[in-house]
């Protein structure tokens, strides 16, 4: 079947097309983006302003569209962080849905992280044995772990890379007292967990998904994305330690300038890397392997699951 996925991301919306079927990997078709920042709309701390709610609509109304041109048969839509901690989220896809009909579900941090975590596994296979998955988002981050296809422990705290940049950062590169006090932040929130991953066992594979650490493997020297999503890339903390020092040191302009960065993404890397460089120190990660499935596959893969039982 060809199956639309709408992601309703922190930062981006996305509209993947994909040609699936019962035992094979799901082929993508067709992919179409906006760089929303839904995040940014929250008003009076925590409410999806009429604006962000407008952006929201008319994008959902050209996904269907879209989804209608490209021959789709079903449309998968979900949303996460940003409506998730919108007060309002549920009213504004409740008024979406009465006037598009379609039925955006909210993620929870934990669903979020199963369904990376079924990708993941899905992508490496049984051999991986214990998988440990670490995903920075825009307004979380999302850490899982286990044998199964079902993790043993899921794990979701607000330490996106957006948001961060948004609550501790007052000037691009940030102060260095800003960025010191955020570490230190985001550290002691990581630690707090540590001891419900590690208990289960030390993992056979450690893994990353997410744009903030593709982006971070390839400035660190991982291969670029025209060789393919089959090329191995990993992101040693040695070299991310060194680099997460620097990226907050200089502009969102010279950033945008390294090899993988984004211009859309440059001003958050440099949070996003203390995240990153956080989480393997903590978990004792000298190395993590980049995957090029994520939450998208993972709910892909789920809905055919259903559909094919």
């Amino acid at each position: 079947m060809r199956l639309g996925v709408l992601d309703v991301g922190s930062n981006t919306v996305h509209l993947l097309v994909v040609d699936a079927h019962q035992g094979a990997r799901p082929l993508p078709a067709f992919s179409h983006k906006a760089e929303l920042k839904l995040a940014a709309h929250l008003e009076d701390g925590d409410r999806l302003s009429a604006e962000g709610e407008e952006l929201l609509g008319a994008f959902v109304d050209e996904a269907l569209q879209i989804a209608e041109d490209k021959g789709v048969e079903n449309v998968v839509a979900f949303a996460t962080s940003a409506v998730r901690d919108a007060a309002n989220g549920v009213e504004v896809l409740d008024r979406i849905r009465e006037r598009s009909q379609v039925d955006i579900k909210v993620l929870s941090g934990p669903d979020e992280a199963k369904m990376t975590f079924l990708a993941v596994r899905r992508w490496f296979g049984w051999s991986s044995g214990r998988l440990l998955v670490v995903d920075i988002g825009g307004g979380s981050l999302e850490i899982a772990a286990g044998i199964d296809e079902d993790p043993d422990v899921t794990i979701s705290l607000p330490l996106g890379a957006g948001r961060l940049t948004r609550d501790w950062f007052t000037s691009d590169p940030p102060p260095a007292d800003e960025v010191r006090k955020l570490r230190r932040h985001v550290r002691a929130e990581i630690a707090r967990h540590v001891g419900e991953v590690v208990r289960y066992g030390v993992p056979d594979h450690a893994v990353a998904t997410s744009k903030t650490f593709k982006q971070l493997a390839r400035i660190t020297g991982a291969a670029p994305s025209s060789e393919g999503p089959f090329a191995r890339r990993t992101l040693r903390h040695e070299a991310l330690t060194e680099w997460a020092d620097q990226l907050a040191k200089i502009t969102a302009a010279e950033r945008a300038d390294l090899p993988g960065v984004s211009e859309r993404r440059a001003e958050q890397l440099p949070a996003g890397a203390i995240v990153a460089d956080a989480a393997m120190d903590l978990f004792g990660l000298t190395e993590l392997e980049v995957c090029p499935w994520a939450l998208r596959e993972g709910v892909i893969l789920r809905r055919l699951d259903m559909i094919t039982t």
